[in-house]
C-alpha cells in the first residue's frame, strides 16, 4: 500500500515547496502579435497549479446487527417455503389453513373450467354409454338427465387431471365402432318422438263440429264482402268514416266502484243488458245495465279471479283464477261447471262463438279447449315457450290465437289442431290479442306499448302503432265492422284507434290507476274499462244511432 500524506508529513510538505520554486522561475511574457505575420507562433499551454490533496478520514467501522434465529426446517417445510422461509417467519396455523384452501378452490376451479370446455354428449342414452364405458354407475337414485351429464362431465375431467387419457381414449374409440351394431339402430329408433299426438274420439268430434259450424259462416262472410265491393251503392270508406265520427263522441256516462279490491276484467253480455266484472278478492259480480246495478254475487274461487267472460250465445258466464280453475256459472250465480287440468294460475279465457267450448290460457305454458257441455278437455295445445296469457277466437270459429310472455302470438287451425302461423314482431310480453270482424287481421298488445295489426292472408305485419306510455294490458275490434280498435293501458287511459288509416280517435281518460281489461258492446255504442283503482266506467255515444245499420246477411 503506498504512503500517503498523512503517515509522511515532511515528504509532503517538500514537495508542495518545490513546486511552487517552480511557478516563480517559469514566468512567461507574452509578445504583442504583429498583423503581418502569416503563421502566428502558438502560445504554450497554461500551466494549472496543483490543488491541494483532499484530507482522508479513517474508515468508520460497522456496526453489527443481531441476526434472529432461524427457524426449524420442519415449520418451513410446513410452511410452504418460498420467501418466507428466507426471512425465517413463523407462518400461523390460520393462515396455513387459509393458503390450502385457496389452493384446493383454485384446482377445483381450473378443474371445472376444463370440464366445460370437453364435448360432452347431450343425448341421455349416450350418456349413459359412456358411463358404462368408463365402469361407473349408469344411474344414481334420483338423478336427471341433466344431472347424469353434469356427473359424466365431472368424471372426465377428474381422469383427465389424473393424467388416466388413455381410458378415456378407449372409451371414444369403442363409441365410435358401437354405431354399426344392429342394438345401437333400436335405440336410435326408440328415442324418435312423433310430431303428432294422437287425439281422442271427442276431440275428433270436435273438430269435425268446430268445421261444419265455419265452413257455412266463412263462405258467407266472403260472398257479403265479394257483393259490397261490385255494389256500386256500397261506400265503405265513407261508412267506416261515419261509424269513426260517432266513435270521437265516446264519453263518460257512469262510474261505479266494483269491488274492495282492484278489478281485473270485464264483459258485457249479448245483448248488453248485463255486465260481468272480476277481482282480486276472487268475487265475480254482474250487473244490470244502464244503472250499474249488482244483481248477482259469484263466490267460488280461492285466489284471485283474472279474468271473465260471457257466452256468446246465452246468459252463462265463465271465470278464470288463480287457483288453477275455470268455473261456468249461470247469471243468477248458481254454479254449472268447474274445469280442473291446468298446473298454474290461469291468465285469460274465452268463448268459442259457437258457445260451445271454452279457451282458457295459463302460466303452465299452455292452453285448453273444454267442452262447457261435459266438462272434459278437448285439446291441450302446447307450443309457446313461456307463459301463455291471453287466447281469442276467430269470428267463424275457425281459428284460435294465443299470446304470451314469450313475445309472440300464435294462430291455429282449429279443424285440423296445425299451427297456422306464428306472429313475431314484438319485444315483451304480448299481453292481448283479437280478431277483427273482416276475418283477415289481427290485432295484438304488448308490454313494449305497441299494439301492431296482422294480416292472415301475408301472415305479415301490415301496421304498428305506438299506442300509449306504458304496457297495453288489453285490444278489442269493434264487433261489427271492425272499423275501430280499442286498447286499454297501464298509462290509466284507454284509446281508440281507426282501422282505416289508424290514426287515434279518442283517448277515454278518467281512471286513477292502471286500466286492466275493457270490453265493447254488440252494436259498438258502449265500452266498458275497469282499473286497478276499483272503478267500472261505461262510454257511450251521444250521437244518434247509425244511419246506416251493419247486419251480417
Amino acid at each position: 500500500m503506498p504512503p500517503s500524506t498523512s503517515t509522511y508529513p515532511q515528504i509532503a510538505a517538500t514537495t508542495t515547496a518545490a513546486a511552487a520554486s517552480q511557478l516563480k522561475t517559469l514566468v512567461f511574457v507574452p509578445k504583442p502579435r504583429l498583423a503581418s505575420m502569416e503563421n502566428p507562433r502558438p502560445l504554450p499551454p497554461a500551466i494549472t497549479p496543483p490543488m491541494a490533496p483532499l484530507p482522508v478520514h479513517p474508515p468508520i467501522a460497522p456496526v453489527p446487527v443481531p441476526v434472529p434465529p432461524r427457524a426449524p426446517a420442519s415449520t418451513s417445510a410446513a410452511a410452504g417455503g418460498g420467501d418466507d422461509d428466507e426471512v425465517g417467519y413463523e407462518v400461523s396455523d390460520d393462515h396455513r389453513a387459509a393458503r390450502e384452501r385457496h389452493e384446493r378452490a383454485v384446482q377445483e376451479l381450473l378443474q371445472r373450467r376444463r370440464a366445460y370446455a370437453m364435448a360432452v354428449p347431450t343425448n341421455d342414452s349416450a350418456v349413459r354409454a359412456r358411463l358404462r364405458r368408463l365402469g361407473e354407475p349408469v344411474t344414481l337414485f334420483g338423478e336427471g338427465a341433466m344431472e347424469r351429464r353434469d356427473r359424466l362431465r365431472a368424471l372426465m375431467a377428474r381422469l383427465e387431471a389424473e393424467g388416466q387419457f388413455d381410458r378415456l381414449l378407449r372409451a371414444q374409440e369403442d363409441e365410435q365402432v358401437v354405431p354399426g351394431d344392429d342394438d345401437n339402430d333400436e335405440g336410435a329408433e326408440q328415442i324418435k318422438y312423433p310430431f303428432f299426438t294422437e287425439g281422442t274420439n271427442q276431440l275428433l268430434q270436435a273438430r269435425v263440429d268446430i268445421a261444419m259450424y265455419s265452413l257455412p259462416r266463412a263462405k258467407a262472410r266472403v260472398e257479403r264482402a265479394k257483393r259490397r265491393l261490385a255494389d256500386p251503392d256500397e261506400d265503405p270508406e265513407a261508412e267506416a268514416a261515419l261509424v269513426v265520427k260517432q266513435a270521437a263522441d265516446f264519453a263518460l256516462e257512469r262510474s261505479e266502484i266494483g269491488d274492495d279490491r282492484p278489478l281485473t276484467g270485464c264483459s258485457f253480455s249479448r245483448d248488453a243488458s248485463m255486465l260481468a266484472t272480476s277481482s282480486w278478492s276472487g268475487i265475480v259480480k254482474v250487473w244490470s245495465l244502464p244503472q250499474i246495478t249488482r244483481i248477482a254475487t259469484l263466490k267460488g274461487h280461492t285466489e284471485r279471479a283474472t279474468d271473465v267472460a260471457f257466452s256468446p250465445v246465452d246468459n252463462c258466464l265463465a271465470t278464470a283464477s288463480a287457483d288453477k280453475t275455470a268455473k261456468l256459472w249461470n247469471s243468477d250465480g248458481s254454479l254449472l261447471m268447474s274445469f280442473d287440468g291446468h298446473l298454474d294460475r290461469l291468465a285469460r279465457l274465452a268463448f268459442h262463438p259457437s258457445g260451445k267450448y271454452l279457451g282458457t290460457a295459463s302460466f303452465d305454458k299452455t292452453w285448453r279447449l273444454w267442452d262447457i257441455n261435459t266438462g272434459t278437455e278437448l285439446l291441450l295445445q302446447e307450443g309457446h315457450s313461456r307463459s301463455v296469457y291471453g287466447v281469442s277466437f276467430h269470428s267463424d270459429g275457425s281459428l284460435a290465437a294465443s299470446c304470451g310472455f314469450d313475445a309472440s302470438a300464435r294462430v291455429w287451425d282449429l279443424r285440423s289442431g296445425r299451427l297456422y302461423c306464428t306472429l313475431i314482431g314484438h319485444v315483451k310480453p304480448v299481453l292481448g290479442v283479437t280478431f277483427s270482424p273482416n276475418g283477415h287481421l289481427v290485432a295484438t298488445a304488448s308490454e313494449d306499448n305497441f299494439c301492431r295489426i296482422w294480416d292472415l292472408r301475408t301472415r305479415q305485419m301490415l301496421y304498428s302503432i305506438p299506442a300509449h306510455k306504458s304496457l297495453i294490458s288489453h285490444v278489442k275490434f269493434e264487433p261489427q265492422e271492425g272499423y275501430y280498435l280499442a286498447t286499454s293501458s297501464y298509462d290509466t287511459k284507454a284509446a281508440l284507434w281507426s282501422t282505416w288509416d289508424y290514426k287515434p280517435i279518442k283517448s277515454l281518460s278518467g281512471h286513477e290507476s292502471n286500466v286492466t281489461s275493457l270490453d265493447i258492446s254488440g252494436d259498438g255504442q258502449q265500452i266498458v274499462t275497469v282499473s286497478l283503482d276499483r272503478t267500472i266506467k261505461i262510454w257511450s255515444c251521444r250521437g244518434s244511432a247509425r244511419d246506416n245499420e251493419m247486419e251480417l246477411d
